[in-house]
């Protein structure tokens, strides 16, 4: 039996529950919070419209509401704890592919670079740790944009899409198409959109809710690039990313 708090503000604790709930499960209907809550639809609605006002959830086309941006991440692992149980999953890609692998995550609208080997071939791609780029510019980035639903990643881009160089992409709608041939292929190419000579291929990490909370990517120069080799590498992408998943499942 739940505590009497006398100090409790019902509407306060109805918040917190419904926030809580929002980081358990993919997605809510207005009937399940209310009914989890024990509130009338009405008031479920207006708890979650307040949740979105303040982005802590999103409504999709399905009229289901999702964890929004300033939830994001919060039910994501540390970057001291993705740091560590990523390493040997790194050190194993590159073992497999012997090109350069990257680390990334999520940071709003971009992805950072928080780890990676670098190849040891004479023409190589350098390692980007520390940099941050517009995820959509990057193979990794686009692997978790794909992983979003479409309204959190409109979310993401209120102000549309962030310039950069080398973009091949220029609005929203591009976006979608791009990002829906990712969702069917499983991984996001990147030819000289981060940068120039550079081309990479990139799978994202998901937790245990299936939200995407990292990607691993390998860069190769394009001068060496070959498209036919995507489906190989994207086997040993998948196949390391997978064996990744279940580590995080098991330590968080």
């Amino acid at each position: 039996m739940e505590q009497k708090n006398d100090y409790r503000i019902e509407a306060v604790d109805r918040a917190l529950l419904l926030i809580r709930l929002l980081n358990e499960r993919p997605s809510v209907s207005v009937s399940e919070v209310a009914a989890e809550l024990g509130v009338a639809p009405s008031t479920a609605h207006r708890l979650l419209a307040t949740l979105c006002h303040r982005d802590f959830a999103v409504q999709d086309q399905h009229r289901l509401y999702r964890p929004g941006p300033e939830l994001i991440g919060r039910s994501a692992p540390s970057t001291r704890q993705l740091l560590r149980v990523m390493r040997p999953f790194i050190e194993d890609l590159y073992g497999r592919v012997g090109e350069s692998v990257h680390l990334v995550v999520p940071a709003g609208s971009d992805v950072r670079f928080v780890d990676g080997v670098e190849g040891e071939q004479p023409l190589r791609v350098g390692i980007r740790t520390g940099a941050r780029m517009p995820a959509y510019c990057t193979s990794g980035g686009k692997a978790i944009l794909a992983d979003l639903d479409w309204s959190e990643v409109v979310e993401l881009h209120r102000r549309g899409l962030p310039p950069w160089p080398h973009a091949k992409v220029s609005d929203l709608w591009s976006l979608r198409r791009q990002l829906a041939g990712i969702r069917k292929k499983g991984y996001g190419v990147n030819v000289e959109e981060s940068e120039r000579g550079v081309a990479a291929i990139g799978v994202s990490v998901k937790s245990q809710l299936g939200r995407p909370v990292a990607a691993l990517s390998v860069a190769i120069p394009t001068a060496r690039f070959d498209r036919r080799a995507e489906p190989e590498l994207y086997g040993h992408l998948r196949e390391v990313c997978t064996a990744a998943e279940r580590a995080l499942a098991a330590t968080l």
